[in-house]
């Protein structure tokens, strides 16, 4: 487990206007249209299912009995939603969807510790372009991993991680060597970006070998891997090409 607390953020120029605002929509959703995650209904209507994604058809199922819980009562795992759009347009809508308050919070603690380093690399609009195609991109790959291997066509995934998988692969494009103070197997020390970012890309591989000999967690470990595999060359691109003065109104100094 590792798990990082803050950043050295010293030659950060521009306020991440665009950081904040991602994670307060993520907030917001979380809050008024999921009701903390237990609006099940919303849940399963806006997030992302495989089989949906590769048919482009909307897929609905009944509710099933998937077990007792230890007093007998029956667990109960919600069936599929109708999806009012395209279902296309859950690749984006599940990006600003949680299960749980943990999953929520663990998220947005990668993002403000990551993003705001890597908005002021790319500037604001270029930040945000790259936020929202690096997720999508995540997204697929968390599709085609499960097309591939016959697993989890019909369960619904959301969450903000494979973005936020994107951005820590920009960041350690851009930043490998700051210094990230993080908690390493219960272990609270400073290390460089490479080292921090290095080992929980190593264990979202180790966790998806776990996956394949059948005992994974649930946990779309395809997205975060494909997260930051994308992440660092489409930041590599969009910091190479895109315009260094797009945003030069919105900047600020300290």
């Amino acid at each position: 487990m590792i798990m990082p607390l803050f950043d050295d953020n010293s030659s950060r120029i521009r306020f991440p206007y665009v950081n904040y605002l991602i994670i307060g929509v993520n907030i917001f959703v979380f809050i008024m249209f999921q009701n903390f995650g237990e609006n099940e209904q919303f849940n399963q209507a806006f997030s992302t299912v495989p089989a949906e994604i590769m048919s482009g058809h909307d897929i609905q199922t009944a509710p099933q009995v998937i077990g007792k819980t230890t007093t007998g009562e029956d667990i109960i795992q919600p069936g599929l939603e109708p999806t009012p759009f395209s279902v296309y347009i859950t690749l984006i809508t599940s990006m600003f969807m949680h299960g749980s308050i943990s999953h929520i919070l663990g998220n947005l603690l990668f993002l403000w510790i990551f993003g705001d380093n890597v908005e002021d690399k790319l500037g604001h609009l270029t930040y945000f372009i790259f936020y929202m195609m690096v997720g999508i991109a995540a997204s697929l790959v968390h599709v085609f991993s499960s097309q591939f291997f016959n697993s989890g066509l019909l369960i619904p995934c959301l969450g903000a991680s494979g973005a936020i998988s994107g951005v820590m692969g920009a960041y350690l494009l851009f930043y490998p060597s700051n210094n990230v103070t993080v908690i390493i197997f219960r272990f609270l020390t400073t290390v460089p970006a490479f080292v921090a970012v290095g080992i929980w890309f190593a264990l979202q591989l180790f966790q998806s070998f776990m996956l394949l000999d059948g005992k994974g967690d649930g946990v779309a470990y395809g997205a975060h891997i494909g997260g930051l595999l994308a992440g660092i060359p489409l930041a590599y691109f969009l910091d190479k090409f895109g315009s260094p003065n797009q945003n030069a109104s919105w900047d600020y100094k300290p």
